[in-house]
C-alpha cells in the first residue's frame, strides 16, 4: 500500500487506483480524458487542509478538477469561479439535491466556491460533477 503522505515517492495513477480500490475512480479518470481531452497531473499538496498526493486534470494549463484520494472513494474538487457562476447556477436546479446542498453550503470567497464532492458509487451526483466540469472546460 502506498503512503499518500510520502512526499519522496510519486505514485502512478495505477497505484492511486489500487489505493482507492473503487472502480469508479478509473471510470472517472477515463471519462475526464475522453470527454475533455485533458491530461492528469499527479502532484503533492503540502496544504495543511488536504496534505498528500492528488490528481489534477488540466487542459490548456487550466485545472478542471482535482481528485483527493481516499480508501474506497475519492473527493472531486471543482472550483466555480466568477466566470462559471452564472452557468453553474443555471444548471443547478437540474442537479441532485445533494449537489445543490453542497453548492449552497459552500461559502463563497473571492468570487469562488470550492466544491468538495465525495464520490463512492455511480449515481446522479457523478453526472452532476461532469456537468460542472463541462462548464469549466468551455
Amino acid at each position: 500500500m502506498i503512503d499518500l503522505l510520502d512526499r519522496g515517492y510519486c505514485p502512478s495513477l495505477d497505484e492511486l487506483s489500487g489505493y482507492v480500490r473503487n472502480p469508479l475512480f478509473d471510470r472517472f479518470c477515463l471519462g475526464m480524458k475522453e470527454r475533455f481531452n485533458c491530461r492528469e497531473d499527479i502532484s503533492y499538496s503540502g496544504c495543511s487542509w488536504e496534505r498528500g498526493w492528488n490528481v489534477r486534470f488540466k487542459k490548456s494549463g487550466k485545472t478542471l478538477c482535482i481528485l483527493y484520494i481516499r480508501e474506497f472513494y475519492f473527493t472531486a474538487l471543482v472550483v466555480i469561479g466568477k466566470k462559471e457562476k452564472e452557468a453553474a447556477e443555471s444548471v443547478l436546479p437540474d442537479c441532485t439535491r445533494r449537489l445543490q446542498e453542497i453548492y449552497h453550503q459552500t461559502k463563497e470567497g473571492n468570487g469562488q466556491r470550492w466544491l468538495m464532492i465525495d464520490l463512492e458509487d455511480y449515481d446522479a451526483v457523478y453526472d452532476d460533477v461532469f456537468r460542472l466540469i463541462e462548464i469549466k472546460g468551455r
